[in-house]
């Protein structure tokens, strides 16, 4: 299989320039500062449809013929995709039907609407972009129809690389020669278009590609030599929930991607509450990705050049609630248990005199089964203002209750009580 080159993307750059928004590339005070480090942001969560995906899209569907083009396209998508699909078939004046997980988050179906218009028909179905994508090409067979695939093609790849010809030009022309590059992978699109412009043209400069910790498929597929499929993914991070890459953008991240690297969700939530508080950013999980990454490689990057591309900015904000609490999780502070109380009066002002530190809260107390015996269980949430405080807080609960569960050491628990 040929790969796609850097003269590719410069032919896909000329198709779609005058569709897509020259992206600008930033530097970051506050991220160069922390990791010592001269960080920049290539920021597509400010492109037309807030991602990369709308480049790809556009490319992939302007090459079609115009009896191709006339029968209609269809696509699955976890979201981005669908709205650079949908932006591009409104422009074009063409007819899209759009397959999406049911779990996408309403801020994107939304959006697809919006940028599609009455030249999309939105179809719902399945958990997981896998799901989605199966019935999407069923459909296709089924209708005479044009398959626009999320990132396991040439075209595709090449429109994603384009965003690599801008941020590497711009930064060559402010003086910066990368040493790093830093992008996220969901099926791998974006790692193959940026790769295969990057290593063309300045193969010293380092690619590497992040996954979220629940979805890593790009890591299995490296570990088996093929693509293959996870059994479960997590789907909080979900433009990049994807159960399985691609063969052409695996055949792409293996000869041309340094380094892969797994993002714990949970720093996710806190790398997006930064962005938003430091940077005024909002970034959606996958285009958090990037920066989540420097956590990981704050020692390897110490006085190097890096980019990160901030990929998208599709964030439903009825999710920060969620985000906030995983973040407090991940960092420490926050923790769930289920502690036996006595049934009687007193007993919960003795607890928190005897049990909890001066600053620490209960942010939960709910009793999960009322029964008529001295004790009862209770579920817990406890907020901490030093994470280092945990220790005394498990000292004191012991006594409290030698038999309290931890949740965090029981994901099924969790999952079902919290």
């Amino acid at each position: 299989m040929d790969l796609v080159t850097d003269q590719d993307v410069r032919e896909a750059f000329q198709t779609i320039k005058h569709a897509v928004t020259r992206t600008p590339l930033q530097h970051d005070r506050y991220l160069s500062e922390k990791y010592q480090a001269n960080v920049l942001l290539k920021r597509e969560d400010l492109q037309k449809v807030r991602s990369f995906k709308l480049r790809g899209a556009y490319y992939a569907i302007k090459r079609l013929s115009a009896e191709d083009l006339a029968k209609g396209v269809v696509c699955a998508s976890a979201g981005n995709h669908a709205q650079g699909v949908a932006f591009t078939c409104h422009e074009l004046k063409a007819q899209a039907d759009i397959f999406m997980p049911v779990t996408t988050p309403q801020q994107k179906v939304g959006q697809v609407r919006f940028f599609g218009g009455d030249d999309v028909t939105i179809h719902l179905v399945g958990d997981t972009f896998d799901a989605a994508a199966t019935a999407a090409r069923q459909f296709t067979e089924e209708n005479g129809k044009t398959f626009i695939d999320p990132f396991d093609d040439q075209a595709i790849i090449a429109g994603q690389g384009t965003l690599a010809l801008e941020m590497m030009t711009d930064a060559l022309q402010e003086g910066f020669k990368p040493d790093y590059v830093v992008c996220a992978i969901g099926g791998g699109g974006l790692i193959s278009g940026v790769s295969s412009y990057v290593k063309n043209t300045e193969p010293s400069t380092k690619i590497i590609g992040v996954e979220p910790a629940g979805a890593a498929s790009m890591q299995a597929a490296f570990d088996q030599g093929e693509p293959i499929e996870l059994s479960e993914i997590e789907k909080f991070v979900d433009g990049a929930a994807v159960k399985k890459v691609g063969q052409q953008t695996y055949q792409h991240a293996k000869k041309q991607v340094d380094q892969l690297v797994a993002v714990d969700e949970g720093l996710v939530c806190s790398t997006i509450l930064s962005l938003y508080g430091k940077q005024a950013i909002v970034a959606e999980p996958a285009g958090a990705l990037s920066v989540a990454a420097l956590e990981l490689l704050k020692e390897e990057i110490k006085g190097k050049t890096v980019i990160c591309v901030i990929s998208g900015g599709n964030n439903d904000i009825n999710r920060m609630a969620e985000i906030d609490e995983r973040s407090l999780v991940y960092e420490g502070l926050k923790h769930y248990f289920v502690v036996n109380f006595p049934q009687r009066p007193g007993a919960t002002k003795e607890f928190v005199q005897s049990v909890l530190g001066p600053e620490d809260d209960i942010t939960r107390f709910e009793y999960t089964k009322k029964i008529n015996r001295g004790t009862g269980p209770v579920l817990l949430g406890i907020l901490l203002q030093n994470a280092a405080d945990l220790d005394k807080l498990l000292t004191n609960l012991k006594k409290f209750d030698p038999q309290y569960i931890d949740l965090s050491q029981n994901k099924m628990l969790y999952s079902l009580l919290v």
